[in-house]
């Protein structure tokens, strides 16, 4: 028993003064750190502040400090691998950029350039990089895994807005083409020992050149493309060819600005290209890298021979056969003159100079049967040639290869026309370059059996076009080694004379190794292009993505003929801009002109709560009304913030007032209470349900959560796009022709058709519309003398939406529909005879809001039956209040309509449970049907409504009818 007690300490009591005031006002708690210097002595100190939802001022002070030029900073730099740098990148990336990243570029993205800056700066490294694509990832785990987890088009939008700023802040960092050279550069500095240099170069070529930034955001973009929360033009970063093209620009720019550490350099810039070949894209990569040459910087080719040299022998392979084929369909449209061929031919031996395999491999390219070597014309071939000529055993044994294929029966019969064609002229070429060099040789070659059997073969083919080859080889190689009298010829039209002609000109084409100038004037100079990044709206989110550019471009220059005094060379080298991150460190602003009480967008919901109260300054009420939908959007999901103040949010919301006369303010408010609705539907369901009874609220307040309910239940069962119009999410301006002058405009236009009224009207013309059609097939006659119009299945299947899970299906009970239907009946009880909710008004919007969050649920909610009997007691209920204002009947109407027609899978269990109900609501429905007169819209709105409850009503009669008579014919 002695160990169940502990002795009791008393401690003494401190007063305390009393001029210390215990009352701190609300305002002072908002912003703690404005009022105060804040001192960062080190990471721990920072990383608590960013940790802390810093303000803007602090933020920046943070960034500043973190930031790599930083001259107070000596054992600590963020680029450099270690666990507190680990944290603070984690922070930047999970916390700061969801929060401030979309306000930093939006409308008022210029006042925000400072911070970008420093922002980028600081996660411009491979750990930054690595965390930003591990950051994607994690929202789209695997294919399986992400259709579990994105269930509801309502759970996809924080997820798309956040890939959205991800995306776009890696955009922002990487859309300069020296992005890799300074990665590299600052990244890979003396204090990092060898071994962690390698890890480090390792691990970003994987993230870059391996697939890893490219193949996650494609993913993203291909999960949302078909969502409209993607923009209209998708990122080039998801686009392989665009993509490509960037990496291969900065591969060239890493590796003609490599003055410090060369060797080492070109040797990670070779790793990289040795990686980015096998993207997919290698066209666009080499066509990149090998720009500048092509465009007349030759003082580049021997820093790219390097780079060249550092790959493995097969990747040198791929990128000369890609830099010949790239070069000569460039150029196919020039004439074939002996400068054109030779600049290339100077450009191939440049590349190859004295390694032995490379001529193999451009002896390969030319003898083998690559479509490539005959798709880009007979220039390319000549330039290959040219560049093997100074090496005559490799010619002849091109030759040789080229004539065995030539005669090759299998060959004739198989190989396609066109490239038989190209093999044909190649050997032409080639016998013409070996007669000019050994003309002993070509005289043995033509009688030796080799090439007796070939010209046999072609001239026995079954091919007209084969044979016309061996005629035209064989008179070709004729003319060259037989006297005039002894020449082979054939008798043939004009035409084929003049083709084969052309042939035996080919013999005396003798082309030589030029000048890489020559290049230059070959075709106009191109340029690798991305695409214009535009400026995003605060509120938007990025939407589907489309096709995007091509990724190569052809932008032409004008030729100027520039004089020679300058013999500098450093004077021809391009200049680059420096990226947005590696700008020198700013000058202090000047304190006289910097406004420190500007307002600014919140990015906190604390900051938005503020802004949302403050009614006194107009900047940040305004500011606060228009992010609110926005922000409470984007953090419903991500972290505690939100669900921790969504009743402070609902109430500020639903009590705000426009005492400035804001332009959309009913429209901002609705959209911030839909919001706040659809963050947590059950727990705030009840809150509205509740607040619109026993709250001390005006009648238009009331509506107004009326309608958040009714706008809620269908955006949370998937009604997005259909409704979105309604909230004016997505209003687009007018034309000028479309609208009235300003102050016309500002009369008629304000009071617009309220959202509840506007779908009731949508859904009654909907729900009426196959009725009117069937009765219109009744009168037009038998169903043999109509003509019907059928579609295929896969047009059908491409209009069918997909189906979506509706959420709203299991918490409609006893989140929207029972708590207002039960706080309602007890109002007369509570209220007395001055009971507000029997206003027509009030009472008309009630009903059709009920019909609207029934309608939502849908036909396959679990509590249906439960829903239709209570709500079908509650309409009977109000037919006496119905009778005394039009508007009310209309709605009572509308609710009958809704609840049958919701009810049309299950008319034989609603005619055995309701059957009392039904014949009340047939009877009623039919006098009220025969008191209406039409003539007014009122009037005929009513009546069809009227109509469409008793054709249901009638419907569901008979089908109990007639299972009754099948349970009876049982029995007899």
């Amino acid at each position: 028993m002695e160990g169940l007690l502990t002795q009791f300490t008393p401690m003494p009591y401190k007063l305390v003064p009393t001029s210390q005031n215990h009352l701190t006002p609300v305002d002072n708690l908002s912003q703690p750190q404005n009022d105060r210097e804040i001192t960062l002595n080190g990471p721990g100190n920072v990383l608590k502040l960013l940790q802390s939802q810093p303000d803007l001022q602090s933020l920046t002070k943070c960034l500043k400090w973190l930031t790599p030029n930083n001259k107070s900073l000596i054992e600590f730099d963020i680029r450099l691998p270690g666990a507190e740098a680990a944290k603070i990148i984690n922070v930047l990336v999970n916390d700061i950029i969801p929060h401030y990243w979309n306000v930093w570029t939006g409308s008022e993205r210029s006042s925000f350039d400072r911070q970008r800056k420093l922002l980028l700066r600081c996660l411009a490294s491979v750990a930054g990089i690595g965390a930003l694509v591990t950051r994607l990832r994690t929202l789209y785990p695997g294919t399986g895994e992400a259709q579990g987890t994105l269930k509801t088009s309502l759970e996809q939008i924080p997820t798309a807005e956040l890939t959205n700023d991800l995306i776009d802040f890696l955009e922002a960092m990487l859309e300069k083409d020296n992005v890799v050279d300074i990665i590299w550069t600052t990244s890979f500095i003396e204090p990092v020992v060898s071994i962690r240099k390698a890890i480090l170069w390792k691990e970003f070529v994987s993230l870059l050149a391996g697939g890893r930034l490219l193949s996650v955001i494609a993913e993203a973009q291909d999960r949302h493309k078909s969502t409209d929360s993607i923009d209209k033009q998708s990122s080039w970063l998801g686009n392989g060819q665009l993509y490509s093209a960037w990496l291969g620009k900065n591969i060239l720019f890493m590796t003609v600005h490599g003055k410090d550490n060369f060797s080492r350099k070109h040797k990670d810039a070779a790793r990289l290209l040795s990686r980015a070949l096998t993207l997919g894209y290698t066209d666009q990569v080499v066509q990149a890298v090998l720009s500048s040459v092509i465009n007349g910087e030759h003082q580049h080719l021997e820093m790219l021979r390097i780079l060249f040299y550092d790959l493995a022998a097969y990747e040198q392979k791929t990128v000369l056969h890609t830099a010949i084929r790239l070069i000569a369909e460039r150029n196919s449209s020039i004439t074939q003159r002996s400068g054109s061929v030779g600049g290339l031919a100077a450009l191939i031996d440049a590349l190859v100079t004295d390694q032995t395999h490379l001529h193999e491999a451009l002896v390969d390219w030319l003898t083998g049967n690559y479509m490539s070597s005959f798709n880009i014309g007979i220039h390319g071939r000549r330039a290959v040639l040219a560049a093997l000529s100074p090496h005559p055993g490799l010619v002849k044994i091109a030759l040789q290869k080229l004539l065995n294929d030539f005669g090759a029966k299998l060959y004739i019969k198989h190989t396609p026309i066109l490239q038989q064609e190209g093999n044909t002229q190649t050997l032409l070429l080639v016998i013409g370059h070996v007669f000019v060099s050994d003309p002993d040789y070509v005289r043995s070659l033509v009688r030796a059996s080799v090439y007796i059997n070939a010209i046999s073969n072609r001239l026995a083919a079954s091919s007209p076009r084969a044979q016309f080859f061996g005629m035209a080889v064989g008179s070709a190689v004729s003319a060259m080694v037989d006297p005039p009298d002894k020449r082979m010829s054939f008798s043939m039209d004009d035409t084929s004379k003049d083709e084969i002609t052309q042939y035996q000109q080919l013999t005396k084409v003798h082309d030589s190794v030029g000048a890489l100038e020559e290049l230059k004037t070959m075709a106009p100079q191109i340029d690798v292009l991305l695409p214009k990044k535009a400026t995003k709206d605060s509120g938007k989110v990025i939407g589907a993505a489309s096709k995007a550019p091509s990724a190569m471009t052809s932008k032409i220059f004008s030729i100027k003929e520039i004089s020679d005094d300058s013999s500098s060379e450093d004077d021809s080298l391009p200049v680059y801009d420096r990226a947005d991150f590696d700008d020198e460190e700013e000058e202090d602003e000047d304190p006289t002109l910097v406004q420190r009480n500007k307002s600014t967008a919140p990015v906190y919901i604390r900051d938005l709560l503020t802004g949302l109260n403050d009614t006194d300054n107009y900047d940040r009420h305004r500011l606060a009304l228009l992010a609110s939908p926005t922000l409470i959007r984007r953090k419903a999901h991500f972290g505690t913030e939100v669900s921790s103040h969504l009743e402070l949010l609902a109430t500020a919301l639903v009590g705000l007032s426009d005492k400035y006369s804001m332009e959309n303010f009913q429209s901002l408010r609705m959209q911030g209470m839909v919001a706040v609705l659809v963050a947590s539907p059950l727990k705030m369901g009840l809150w509205f349900s509740t607040t619109c009874f026993h709250g001390e609220y005006s009648l238009s307040q009331r509506l107004s959560i009326l309608t958040t309910l009714s706008l809620g239940a269908r955006e949370i069962a998937g009604y997005t796009s259909e409704d979105a119009a309604l909230t004016g999410a997505t209003s687009e301006p007018l034309f000028a022709s479309q609208k009235l002058p300003e102050k016309y405009h500002s009369i008629y236009a304000h009071d617009s058709v309220a959202p509840v009224t506007a779908l009731a009207s949508q859904l009654e013309r909907t729900l009426i519309a196959p009725m009117a059609a069937s009765a219109a097939d009744t009168i037009a006659g038998p169903a043999v003398l109509r003509v019907r119009n059928f579609s295929s299945r896969m047009a059908v299947d491409a209009k069918r939406k997909k189906p979506l899970a509706n959420a709203l299906a299991t918490i409609v009970s006893d989140g929207f529909f029972f708590p207002l239907t039960r706080l309602w009946s007890l109002q007369p009880r509570v209220r007395g005879p001055h009971n507000p909710f029997t206003h027509p008004a009030l009472l008309s919007h009630f009903l059709k809001s009920l019909a609207l969050i029934l309608h939502a649920a849908g036909p396959s909610t679990p509590a249906l039956p439960n829903l239709t009997t209570e709500f079908f007691a509650f309409l009977l209920s109000m037919r006496t209040a119905a009778l005394a204002a039009p508007p009310v009947l209309e709605a009572l109407l509308f609710g009958l309509i809704t609840l049958l027609e919701l009810n049309g899978q299950r008319q034989q269990a609603l005619a055995t449970d309701c059957a009392r109900e039904l014949l009340d609501t047939q009877a009623w429905v039919e006098g009220v049907f025969e008191r209406i007169g039409g003539g007014s819209a009122e009037g005929d709105r009513a009546r069809g409504l009227a109509a469409g409850v008793l054709v249901r009503v009638r419907e569901c009669v008979e089908r109990w009818e007639e299972a009754l008579r099948g349970e009876m014919g049982q029995f007899v």
